[in-house]
């Protein structure tokens, strides 16, 4: 089934050649309106906008504008593939900006990978967008990166491979704990310290979810070692688990939830049996999850979500990232604060009456969706 969508997809891509296109809000059909649409009308437009730069939000594109900025080098759960092969899913993304929230979007795929030549160009094209939206680049990078951008553009920058990720998986979270009759005070596994897994336990510590462990390519991640980075030693800070040395077959024991944010195949069954009644598993790698959702399933699992359409409960960041940039537009905000994210988990958590095992969050396809993610974001203005 999986190679057939593959195939499709091809053929979609290369029919059309892309996802989208530009197309004009002015109709040029007469001379009269392409002189007020361009010379000599438009002159006195940038003449306005020079006077007073914030005018360009009412005159230009820039009001409801996006960049989806990408260096390629962590494509989808596929790795470094570079800026040409980012440029699909960077369409794809612009693609789900428009049709889900009225949002303009265009992709930008920069070819380098140098942290301060990554800045140096966000900030050069900044004056046309009115937000930035960094996509698929590798951690730890990815964290500078935003961090400098944030203080040094007067528009919003959300790397959503880190916010959009953990918000949703945050909203997932609330609703299991309450289908499986748990609390706050359940031990978490987060398998997999990247961009999203650094967010992820961001926002379960700001939420109040502590009892975490966390696990990396070398095993458990914990004090001792000296491997550890500036993020990682931050988040063993936030986690009131005892951390040792071991592996993910070590730190699973008794846990109520397994977050994987990492590779395809880490979980078996005899790990999810080992963890408490009525486990929680996100197997969020994409393509293909750390255990697929029969196989966890089997082995005893009370809720299963993935980052795929296929499966029920996907966990995926386009239930989120156009209604936080429709509501970061909307309202001018100047920038992204970490309360929005936890407000917005909340808020798509509580939204959905009806929690069950194969229905832990709305679909992207409701359309109230966006208007709620939205008008959650517009709170914290």
């Amino acid at each position: 089934m999986q190679n057939d969508i593959y195939k499709k997809s091809l053929e979609l891509h290369k029919e059309h050649h892309g996802k989208i296109e530009m197309i004009s809000k002015v109709k040029l059909d007469s001379k009269e309106v392409l002189s007020l649409a361009y010379s000599p009308g438009v002159a006195e437009v940038s003449r306005e906008i020079a006077r007073d730069p914030s005018l360009a939000r009412e005159y230009t594109l820039k009001r409801n504008t996006i960049a989806i900025v990408s260096d390629g080098s962590a494509i989808l759960g596929l790795g470094n593939l570079g800026a040409l092969a980012s440029i699909p899913v960077m369409e794809g993304k612009a693609a789900i900006f428009k049709e889900f929230a009225g949002v303009d979007a265009f992709p930008i795929c920069l070819d380098t990978q140098d942290t301060e030549e990554i800045i140096k160009a966000v900030k050069q094209i900044a004056p046309v967008f009115g937000g930035i939206n960094l996509e698929d680049i590798s951690a730890p990078r990815c964290f500078e990166i935003e961090e400098r951008l944030r203080n040094e553009l007067d528009i919003p920058v959300m790397h959503d491979d880190q916010w959009g990720a953990a918000t949703v998986t945050l909203a997932g979270l609330i609703n299991s704990i309450k289908l499986v009759g748990k609390t706050k005070d359940v031990r978490v596994v987060i398998s997999g310290i990247g961009a999203a897994g650094v967010a992820t336990a961001r926002l379960l510590i700001i939420y109040g979810i502590t009892n975490i462990l966390y696990i990396d390519s070398k095993g458990i991640v914990h004090k001792d070692r000296t491997d550890l980075t500036t993020e990682k030693k931050e988040l063993l800070r936030g986690s009131i688990a005892d951390a040792f040395e071991g592996s993910l077959t070590d730190a699973i024991k008794n846990a109520d939830v397994f977050i994987g944010l990492s590779k395809p195949g880490v979980l078996s069954q005899d790990m999810v049996r080992s963890m408490n009644e009525k486990p929680i598993i996100f197997g969020l790698a994409n393509p293909t999850p750390e255990i697929m959702p029969d196989e966890a399933k089997e082995a005893g699992a009370y809720v299963v979500a993935t980052g795929r359409s296929d499966f029920p409960n996907q966990l995926n960041n386009s239930l989120v990232f156009p209604g936080i940039f429709k509501g970061m537009l909307e309202s001018n905000i100047p920038q992204f604060k970490i309360e929005m994210f936890s407000g917005i988990a909340q808020a798509l958590a509580d939204y959905v009456t009806d929690i069950s095992t194969e229905k832990i969050l709305p679909t992207m396809f409701d359309k109230e969706v966006v208007n709620i993610v939205a008008e959650t974001v517009k709170k914290y203005k």
